[in-house]
C-alpha cells in the first residue's frame, strides 16, 4: 500500500437506526471492495465511529455508502468526517465487537479484514464472499453453526427466487 496517494479520515455516523442492523458489516464490506484500512465500532450514545485510510476515491465512496445506509439501517445518515493521521503500519479493517441480531449471535467478535497486496477495486459479490469467509474463520461453536445456517437459508432463498427458464423450440 503506497502512502503517497493515500489519506486517512475519522468519521462519526449518526442515524435513527445504525446499530444492530448490519450497518458495520456493510461498512466492512465496502472497505473490502475499496481495500481500505481502519475500523468501525458502535458507541454507547448510538453513533458509530469509523476510521478509514487508503485511496481518496474509495474513502469518498464509503462515506457516501454510510450516508445512504444499509438495507436494514436508517437512510440519509449524518456522517461527520475529519482528517486523521495516516498510519502506514495499519494493514487491516476491523469491525469491533460484532454481533448479529438476525442470527442470534450475542457473543461479540472482532472481524478483521487483512488488506490485499494491491488496491484494485473488487465487486460487491467478491467482497461479500471475503466477508463471509472472515466471519466463518472467526466465529466459534454454536455461533459458527448459526452463521452457516443463515448462509444456507440465504442460498436457498436466492435459489427459490430464481425462476427456472425453460426454452421451447418449435419443431419445423
Amino acid at each position: 500500500m503506497s502512502s503517497v496517494e493515500h489519506q486517512a479520515v475519522a468519521a462519526t455516523v449518526t442515524g435513527a437506526q445504525i446499530q444492530k442492523v448490519g450497518f458495520r458489516a456493510m461498512i466492512q464490506k465496502e472497505a473490502i471492495i475499496y481495500n481500505l484500512a481502519g475500523f468501525a465500532r458502535n458507541n454507547t450514545d448510538g453513533t458509530v465511529s469509523v476510521t478509514l485510510q487508503g485511496d481518496r476515491n474509495g474513502i469518498d465512496q464509503l462515506v457516501a455508502a454510510m450516508k445512504a445506509g444499509s438495507t436494514k439501517s436508517s437512510k440519509n445518515n449524518a456522517v461527520a468526517v475529519v482528517p486523521a493521521q495516516l498510519d502506514p503500519d495499519l494493514k487491516t479493517f476491523t469491525v469491533f465487537n460484532w454481533t448479529s441480531t438476525t442470527r442470534n449471535i450475542t457473543t461479540p467478535y472482532n472481524l478483521v479484514f487483512p488488506l490485499r497486496p494491491n488496491d484494485n477495486q473488487i465487486s460487491p459479490h467478491e467482497a461479500k464472499a471475503i466477508w463471509n469467509n472472515i466471519a466463518e474463520n472467526t466465529l466459534k461453536g454454536d455461533d459458527l453453526a448459526k452463521f452457516k445456517q443463515h448462509l444456507n437459508d440465504d442460498s436457498e432463498r436466492i435459489a427459490s427466487a430464481s425462476p427456472e427458464h425453460e426454452m421451447s423450440v418449435p419443431i419445423t
